[in-house]
């Protein structure tokens, strides 16, 4: 019967060969057990996030992105196709998303909130990788949260702030109110990887609109990974679809798809935003284009950003006599 040898120096003062090492059968001939294999690390795969899913891309095409200390990972190019089905998908959750109460939308934002804040250190991580110092990824993560929770808290108000009775001369009542546009497709800010995407899309759903994104194409991680906390957080499948891919690339079909009510981009690039502007003309769309601006500043925050991504409805109701 197979016994195994204790570690211990023999007289010579030589190591014994350990437990681990060898094995002694009944012939008392010593064998040594074979070394472990060096473990394989399970790489993470990035991919889009569309309909509460993670999808590889329509064309299987990527592209690689260099982190800091040069690791190389690949990222999934988006194409059009990606696109069209992500807009589908947008449309069908639409109407149930709208149809959720103000104060259930408040709780699912809330509830991104407490994902999001849970995994701070994979942010921070992410963050660092693609060039931050850990002090800038640890306030980007923190203005995050902070940025997620502040839309939260208005899901249930702006329809008081921004609705109105109006005064006419005649014997009516005139009722304004506020209802989503419908599918928003946005272009996140390209200077930053977590904090600028969350700015975008909180205000965009906080109304019941659904969205289509496209990650900033130099800092997608963290995108992709914004996309797991979505998909623990009770949003419904579809209310965010996060693609990565080229914004030249993109650009063009975000602004002129038919079945898309807004579209939202943030760049200095005066072409650029001509060019969204011309597209939406095409069905006349809601185009919303600003400079590039601080998103780390909370003065950036603002129920208007929700009013960008609004229709207003006026109602009329005769008095009776």
């Amino acid at each position: 019967m197979a016994t195994r040898t204790s570690t211990k120096n023999n007289s010579n003062g030589v190591a014994a060969i350990t437990a681990d090492e060898a094995i002694k059968p009944s012939n008392g001939k010593v064998i040594s057990k074979p070394a472990s294999p060096q473990r394989i690390k399970v790489l993470k795969t990035y991919k889009n996030y569309v309909g509460g899913q993670f999808p590889r891309t329509e064309s299987g095409r990527y592209y690689a992105l260099v982190l800091k200390g040069g690791e190389v990972v690949n990222v999934g190019l988006s194409s059009r196709k990606d696109f069209r089905n992500s807009v589908l998908i947008a449309r069908e959750a639409q109407e149930k998303w709208h149809g959720k109460t103000a104060l259930n939308r408040s709780q699912i934002l809330y509830r991104i909130a407490e994902m999001l804040e849970t995994r701070t250190a994979q942010f921070v991580s992410e963050l660092m990788s693609q060039g931050r110092t850990e002090n800038q990824a640890k306030k980007e993560v923190e203005a995050s949260v902070d940025r997620m929770i502040y839309y939260a808290g208005w899901c249930d108000k702006y329809n008081q702030v921004f609705s109105a009775v109006n005064p006419v001369n005649s014997s009516h009542f005139n009722f304004s109110s506020t209802e989503p546009v419908g599918v928003v497709a946005a272009i996140a800010p390209q200077e930053n990887g977590l904090i600028g995407l969350v700015s975008v899309i909180a205000p965009i759903i906080a109304s019941g609109n659904t969205c289509i994104i496209l990650a900033a194409s130099t800092l997608p991680l963290c995108a992709v990974t914004f996309g797991e906390v979505l998909n623990s957080s009770d949003l419904p499948g579809g209310v965010v679809n996060i693609l990565t891919g080229d914004v030249a690339e993109l650009l063009p079909h975000f602004s002129n798809h038919m079945d898309v009510n807004a579209v939202y981009i943030s760049t200095n690039d005066k072409e650029l935003i001509k060019l969204v502007e011309t597209n939406a003309a095409i069905n006349v769309k809601r185009a919303r284009t600003e400079n590039e601006i601080d998103w780390m500043d909370a003065g950036v925050e603002s129920p208007y950003r929700i009013m960008d991504f609004l229709e207003v409805k006026t109602t009329w109701h005769p008095i009776g006599i």
